[in-house]
């Protein structure tokens, strides 16, 4: 930033999470406030940029302003995200329903993502998201102690089992050719800062009797995703959103497959192991 140029204007959407930023197209392609964006991430972990109408290519420009471009097409261009039946990846976005945060699997998960609407569903696609950090930070200290040092097992198949919770053997051992991941329940931040890692990709808790430690996964979910520490976005053409994946999870609501809801993604690189 020039010594002449304003601060980044932003408005809190709600006390624990979620801010709208006031940035100019131009701005956010030139990088102009890039750090001050990344900062402002981490401490709301989901920034609204209304109706700023990114093309596929500026959205992948601006994402390459905040780091690392990841990309999911051998062009390079953003990705569609679309339940539309002829789309090979329409399956598979049926567990984008239920509260998760993506790339558990690698060794290093993403470091944000960033979604535009190009044609938002005529009624829900609203696209919900927590904030792991608060929820983290709001829990009692006696229980910060007894979640602390505790590891559990992330898979596939349990994030699956939400989709089709009665699969044939033929397709859960399809679903367990994809790697798992055990992590901490709590993620020590080098910034020192504290979050939880769960969503429906967690399935079991090392050490505990299987129910009792989905019980506490059933749980956490339930205290993570309290009213204070979530926010809603509704989508409107031309809107976009980025949010920490490192301190969120995400979820879609419910709309129709055939409403021709689409939407185009983005993301940055992992920068920091779940530790």
């Amino acid at each position: 930033m020039s010594a002449t140029q304003a601060a980044l204007e932003w408005r809190a959407l709600k006390p624990e999470i979620g801010a709208e930023v006031a940035a100019s197209k131009a701005e956010l392609l030139g990088g102009d406030y890039a750090d001050e964006i990344r900062e402002l991430l981490e401490q709301r972990g989901v920034l609204v940029f209304p109706r700023v109408d990114f093309s596929s290519e500026e959205q992948v420009i601006f994402t390459r302003t905040l780091g690392t471009f990841v990309a999911d097409t051998a062009d390079e261009t953003a990705y569609a995200v679309t339940m539309d039946p002829s789309s090979r990846s329409a399956e598979l976005l049926k567990g984008s329903f239920y509260w998760h945060f993506d790339g558990y699997m690698n060794e290093v998960p993403i470091r944000a993502s960033i979604m535009s609407c190009r044609v938002p569903a005529p009624s829900g696609g609203e696209t919900e998201f927590c904030n792991t950090y608060a929820a983290w930070d709001a829990l009692p200290d006696a229980q910060k102690r007894q979640l602390e040092g505790l590891r559990v097992v992330h898979a596939l198949a349990s994030a699956q089992l939400t989709v089709e919770p009665e699969p044939s053997y033929a397709t859960f051992q399809q679903w367990l050719k994809v790697p798992r991941a055990t992590l901490p329940l709590v993620w020590t931040h080098r910034s020192g800062r504290k979050s939880l890692v769960i969503g429906n990709s967690a399935v079991n808790v090392l050490d505990f009797d299987p129910l009792e430690g989905l019980e506490l996964l059933v749980w956490l979910r339930d205290w993570a995703t309290q009213e204070p520490f979530t926010y809603s976005h509704s989508w409107s053409a031309g809107d976009a959103v980025i949010w920490d994946n490192t301190g969120t999870l995400h979820r879609a609501r419910p709309y129709d497959p055939a409403s021709g809801r689409l939407m185009l993604r983005t993301k940055l690189a992992g920068e920091e192991p779940v530790a």
